[in-house]
């Protein structure tokens, strides 16, 4: 009688330790900390960082492990930008088949110096262009824009005459493919003689000196042609707002190429984990003129 009777009960506490159990597990669980986020305007942690910047020179890894939080807060004035201006296009990246900006204005309209009347930017960062320009006045310096938005069919007799005149091997050494270039997103300019000699100018001085205070940026360095795809062209500045200048500068090595690479291979988990307010319109433009 006794066995018949100690069994159940037996049964039974087991089972209500291992509720007991359970449930303590489940109490425990609820307890665990919460993810350590670098920021409070992102959801990234240092290991969400570090595998974004992994493959990245080391200059750049230190610059921006050492201030992450510094870093993730600066992104907020790029990601509060239209994405177009930071939007990577070289060799490999394209801009989508049709892409044309809908807010074209001409230059000679401004009163700025142009090689011709048919020379035109968007509206949308004249402003910024025209700040520029009066800085440079101001310090006796004239710019000249020789060249700026190109037409995805403009870039075709471009790149034909130069294969036609140098040979293909060269001709992709200094001029994009129909739709892999820059000027096509009317945000880029050509300065000056569009030539190697433009390195010798007040004009380029000038350039290298102050152009990043107004969002202006060197695309093709010298020295970097491995990088970028392109020789050295000192007449070739791409504006990426002042916001993306100043993160370039901080943390980037002073090169476009390291920050527009990075964002293109990190820009859909930095906008998912963004958690501020007035995100850009368009991070991938679909060719609205954003």
């Amino acid at each position: 009688m006794k066995n018949s009777l100690f069994l159940p009960i037996m049964a039974i506490l087991g089972a209500t330790v291992l509720v007991l159990f359970g449930c303590a597990a489940k109490s425990t669980a609820k307890k665990d900390p919460p993810p350590a986020y670098v920021s409070q305007e992102f959801a990234l942690t240092m290991a969400d960082l570090r595998k974004m910047v992994s493959d990245m020179p080391g200059s750049i890894r230190q610059s921006i492990l050492e201030k992450p939080k510094t870093f993730l807060e600066s992104l907020q004035g790029i990601l509060q930008q239209p994405a177009i201006y930071t939007r990577l296009v070289d060799k490999q990246h394209a801009l989508p088949t049709g892409y044309a900006p809908t807010d074209l204005v001409r230059l000679a309209h401004y009163g700025l110096s142009v090689s011709r009347e048919s020379v035109e930017l968007r509206k949308s960062i004249m402003p910024e262009v025209m700040a520029m320009v009066d800085a440079a006045r101001a310090d006796h310096i004239l710019l000249l824009f020789s060249s700026t938005y190109r037409s995805y069919e403009t870039q075709q007799v471009v790149y034909a005459r130069e294969v036609q005149l140098y040979g293909k091997k060269v001709a992709d050494s200094e001029s994009a493919v129909p739709g892999h270039s820059q000027h096509q997103m009317g945000t880029t300019v050509d300065f000056g003689c569009i030539c190697n000699d433009f390195a010798k100018t007040a004009a380029y001085k000038w350039l290298i000196e102050n152009a990043w205070k107004y969002g202006f940026s060197l695309t093709y360095p010298n020295g970097y042609e491995k990088l970028t795809g392109y020789r050295f062209e000192p007449w070739h500045w791409h504006y990426i707002t002042r916001a993306g200048t100043a993160v370039q500068r901080e943390y980037f090595d002073d090169i476009q190429q390291y920050l527009l690479v990075f964002l293109n291979d990190n820009r859909d988990v930095i906008v998912s984990a963004y958690r501020g307010s007035n995100l850009g319109q368009g991070w991938e433009s679909n060719g609205s003129g954003q």
